[in-house]
């Protein structure tokens, strides 16, 4: 797998990321959407550079001119519900791409350390032969992704798999590296250290879907 930490360099996005984290800001729910959404913005715009392209030729008022455009076939899969935001951003790069959509979430067996990922909603067209963009907000142990990856596989088999992240732990990556094909490339925006006992991000930014969307019973 090929990591691109885009976080690694000075740029804007890391006041997008920096706002996302601020307790006093993320408190509004509204700006914290646009934030991901941003930040989706940029990751598929380095994404956008591994794409296919083919030349065509384009008839301006004045002449032509020959340009490269993408030709890939682009499937945009994102987890309920913290990824709306950031699959919005993606797909406001990628107009033409198809969208996929999967419910997953913790279910806790023994104990608050302890849990299984279950997946219980699945809304996607094929996958076979096209691009797969996975978006998932956190990447904490890497367990959503792959359970993810394991439904996906009744759709087809894609011809090459981005991931796309807002905040990843090291353990998470280590662990999807094992799972994912050799030629899969993580887009992401932030890396953290650790790991705390409930397996969340720190220092990560609190729970993604309850920040965007409010939160749950």
């Amino acid at each position: 797998m090929t990591v691109h930490h885009l976080g690694l360099k000075p740029s804007v996005l890391n006041q997008y990321i920096a706002e996302l984290r601020g307790i006093h800001i993320q408190k509004d729910a509204m700006r914290f959407r646009r934030n991901i959404e941003r930040i989706g913005e940029i990751l598929g715009y380095e994404l956008s550079k591994t794409l296919n392209y083919t030349a065509k030729t384009i008839t301006t008022p004045l002449g032509t001119k020959e340009m490269h455009v993408p030709d890939s076939n682009l499937v945009i899969c994102t987890i309920l519900r913290a990824g709306l935001p950031l699959h919005q951003g993606i797909l406001n790069y990628f107009d033409t791409a198809e969208s996929a959509f999967i419910s997953a979430y913790r279910e806790h067996t023994t104990s608050e350390e302890e849990f299984e990922i279950v997946t219980k909603y699945l809304a996607s067209p094929s996958i076979d032969k096209k691009v797969l963009i996975l978006a998932d907000p956190m990447l904490a142990t890497g367990k959503t992704l792959e359970a993810t990856l394991a439904v996906l596989q009744e759709r087809g088999v894609p011809e090459q798999i981005h991931i796309v992240s807002v905040i990843g732990s090291e353990q998470g990556i280590a662990h999807i590296k094992n799972i994912f094909p050799e030629n899969t490339h993580l887009w992401i925006a932030a890396v953290d250290d650790e790991l705390n006992n409930k397996s969340y991000i720190v220092p990560g930014l609190g729970d993604a879907g309850d920040l965007a969307f409010g939160k749950k019973l």
